[in-house]
Parts: C-alpha cells; sequence; structure tokens
C-alpha cells in the first residue's frame, strides 16, 4: 500500500524532486501538495522576460494540470498552510483543509527583505519575488511614470530592465560602491553600470534608503510619490521595487517546533529533526549556510526524491556556483571565489573600448574564480576548471583567452569545451 507524501509548495525545486522521484518509485506514494500560489508550477528563472515582455506565463509553465492528473498528484492550488501537527502527522491549510502524512517534505522557499524605512507599507511599494509580483509591476508599467528599483543586485537590475522595456522611467540605487558586488569586483561593475546608463537606467551607488515618501492625502489617498536618501535626495517614484535579500521561509517549521536558525536545519540527506519530515529549498539550511541558487536547489531535489525512494544515495554538499544576468543584451558571468588574497595570483583581459573584461583567480596552480563582462562565451569551460579544480600550469599562459588558446597544451585534467554552466540565479540580492 502506498505511502502518503505531502508537499508544503510548489516551487522548482520540490517539482524537480517528485519528477525524480515518479521515475525511481512511480507507485511508492500518494502525493498531495500545497501551493500558496493559485495555479501550478512554473519556472521563476524566467520571471524576468516575462516582465520584459519576451515570455508569457504560458511559455514559463514547467508542470500543467495535466500532470498533475498524469501523476495522480492532489494539488491544492491557493491554499497555504498553516500548521503542521507532527503528533497527529497532519497539515492544515488557512481554509481548514487538512491532509494527514506519513512523510512530509517542506519547500517552503523564502521571503524578500523589506528594508524598515519609514513609508515601506505604502501602496505601490512592491517587491519581487513571484509571478504576484511580476504581474503588479506589469499593471503599475502601464501607467508609466517613474519607478524607483531598491538594490543593485541580480533581481534588481532585472526587474530595472523589465520596468524599463516597458516605457517607465528608472531609476536603481544600491547601498554598495558598486552593482552586483556579491558577484563582480569594482572593474566589472563599473562596465555594467555603464551599460545599464546606456540604456537609460540611472544608477546611484553607496545610496543609503533613509524614506519612502507619500502623496498628500487631498490628493485622493497616500501612496508612493519618491524615494528620500540619508544624503538628502529625493527620487520620484509612482512605484518602488524593493530587491535586496531573501530570507528563508522557516517559520512554520520553527512553530512545529523543528530545529531551525536562519533556515529550517537539516543534514546532508536533507533530514530535518523530525524523522518524518525532509526540506528542501530556499527555506533550508545546511551546515550555516542558506541557498538561492537554482543549482543547489535541484541538487538537494536529487537527494531528497532519491532517499524518499528509499534508495541509496551520496549527500549534499556545496559545490561552485555560477551567476549570469538574464537582462537582453548584457552579457555577464561570475563564479567562485575572486576576493584578494597573498597567495593568489590574478590575470585580467580588459578592452574598455569593446566592453571585454576577464579576471582570472589563480591558486595553487587552479583557477579559483572568474569574472566576464561583454564576452562570456567559454563561461561553461571556465566552470568547469573552477568545479573540476583542473590544474592549470601547462595552459596558464593562454588560460585567459579561453579553451580554443589551450587546446596544445596537454592540460593535467581533460577540458570539456563545449560545456555549460548549470542555470542559475541569485534571489539573494
Amino acid at each position: 500500500m502506498a505511502q502518503k507524501l505531502v508537499v508544503i509548495g510548489n516551487g522548482m525545486a520540490p517539482g524537480r524532486a517528485l519528477e525524480r522521484l515518479f521515475k525511481l518509485a512511480p507507485d511508492a506514494y500518494e502525493v498531495t501538495i500545497f501551493n500558496a500560489e493559485p495555479r501550478t508550477n512554473y519556472d521563476r528563472i524566467l520571471l524576468s522576460p516575462v516582465l520584459s515582455g519576451e515570455k508569457s506565463y504560458e511559455e514559463i509553465v514547467i508542470h500543467g494540470d495535466d500532470w498533475y492528473e498524469k501523476n495522480g498528484v492532489t494539488l491544492h492550488k491557493g491554499k497555504k498552510v498553516s500548521q503542521i501537527d507532527r503528533a497527529a502527522k497532519t497539515v492544515m491549510a488557512e481554509d481548514g483543509t487538512l491532509a494527514s502524512y506519513d512523510k512530509l517534505l517542506i519547500a517552503t522557499g523564502s521571503l524578500p527583505f523589506i528594508i524598515p524605512v519609514p513609508g515601506r507599507k505604502l501602496p505601490g511599494v512592491l517587491t519581487y519575488r513571484d509571478l504576484d509580483d511580476v504581474n503588479a509591476m506589469m499593471i503599475a508599467a502601464e501607467q508609466g511614470g517613474c519607478a524607483v528599483v531598491i538594490g543593485g543586485g541580480l533581481l534588481g537590475l532585472e526587474a530595472a530592465a523589465g520596468l524599463k522595456q516597458r516605457g517607465m522611467d528608472v531609476t536603481v540605487i544600491h547601498l554598495g560602491e558598486t552593482l552586483m558586488n556579491r558577484q563582480l569586483d569594482f572593474a566589472a561593475g563599473q562596465l555594467l553600470k555603464r551599460t545599464l546608463e546606456s540604456r537609460g537606467i540611472k544608477v546611484i551607488t553607496k545610496a543609503n534608503t533613509k524614506q519612502i515618501m507619500a502623496t498628500h492625502p487631498s490628493l485622493g489617498g497616500q501612496k508612493v510619490r519618491a524615494v528620500a536618501l540619508e544624503d538628502g535626495t529625493e527620487i520620484a517614484a509612482d512605484i518602488v521595487v524593493m530587491a535586496v535579500g531573501i530570507r528563508p521561509n522557516a517559520h512554520l517549521a520553527k512553530d512545529a517546533g523543528l530545529d531551525t536558525n536562519r533556515g529550517i536545519l537539516v543534514d546532508d540527506k536533507l533530514q530535518t529533526s523530525d524523522p518524518d519530515i525532509m526540506a528542501v529549498g530556499e527555506c533550508v539550511e545546511f551546515d550555516g549556510n542558506v541557498y538561492g541558487l537554482v543549482a543547489p536547489l535541484f541538487e538537494q531535489a536529487k537527494i531528497a526524491a532519491t532517499k524518499l525512494a528509499g534508495e541509496a544515495c551520496e549527500g549534499f554538499v556545496d559545490k561552485a556556483l555560477a551567476t549570469k544576468l538574464k537582462v537582453t543584451g548584457v552579457d555577464l558571468f561570475s563564479a567562485g571565489d575572486f576576493a584578494k588574497g597573498g597567495e593568489r595570483e590574478e590575470i585580467v583581459l580588459r578592452d574598455v573600448g569593446q566592453g571585454v573584461y576577464r579576471r582570472l583567480v589563480l591558486e595553487d596552480d587552479k583557477l579559483i574564480g572568474v569574472v566576464m563582462f561583454g564576452d562570456t562565451s567559454d563561461s561553461g569551460w571556465f566552470f568547469d576548471l573552477i568545479k573540476d579544480e583542473t590544474n592549470i600550469a601547462g595552459m596558464r599562459e593562454t588560460l585567459i583567452f579561453g579553451p580554443a588558446y589551450v587546446a596544445d597544451c596537454r592540460p593535467a585534467a581533460p577540458v570539456r569545451s563545449n560545456s555549460t554552466y548549470p542555470a542559475t540565479r541569485d534571489i539573494a540580492a
């Protein structure tokens, strides 16, 4: 007799886990999913093309209704779980919908961080996490006007590009000295800033938000009118998009008595402190780390599904991560560790006129970090060198130019010039 598996959350990580589970053990579980959103599973990586108008929602759906029917899955759309009763082994949604489980998989994702400044609750202040956020931005863009995006990380810049493409006057304000400062060095960040400004997007760095200012009540209800910075600058705004980071959504697990810290604590098999409950995705914390890129989340999903199927599997480990900006016409790639260090060497290629920049960071005859702007055609090859810890001593002199120039150098480890890096995104701005 099949066991009952309840899944809380219907994002990309649990979707991938179920795909693998149905291949390994198609009849092992009766599956019930509670999805807080009123829709099926979709590709969140492609929300930016939806915002810019390059794709429709229908084009980013991963699992349509027929997939759930084919696999015998009960999907509760628009039902947010409010309680886990570990003693009774049940979960209950806010509307009272109840389901019992033998095994529970928590995939509650993350919550956007809202800067605690005055005016943050005004109408017109939006976040950028799901399709509802995108729809709200598209509706706002129909009215034209000014948009201020707080946060110069990946999500913020993708939001800014999408709103600009829809006709809004866009300003990005960023606390750091350079855009995407968690992924890029200063030189690459400056090239990115120049490129965005050439497209009509205003960029203000080293900008600390003081408050979000409202229209006068006499104008028919207060809403956003401007963003005020600490230095006294006021930037006109009809909408404000906060894209300053995310936090694991672990509240439900914590209320149920599971071990939590920043996220839901799991071991390398994605097991929580309850032997019948597992967790995957942005809500989990493993070995002190939380995750916002899709590559490690898919690895978690693979391990969780294999364990649920009763098969042996390797444990989850941190691996090199890659970041790519998904703005049409902007080619940018970052992977590994590019911080400065005493024993580290750097190889830099810079062509300001062509807008091309490459920086390689080496340590102990291995590539440990790469930043690329303008031409990222060799990004997959460089990423493999980092991931495989390839000895690059024999190709050091021509390494910066890519695989075409080192083919005859006989590197110490195989070079896969046609490989690609995993599709990833950084949702921690």
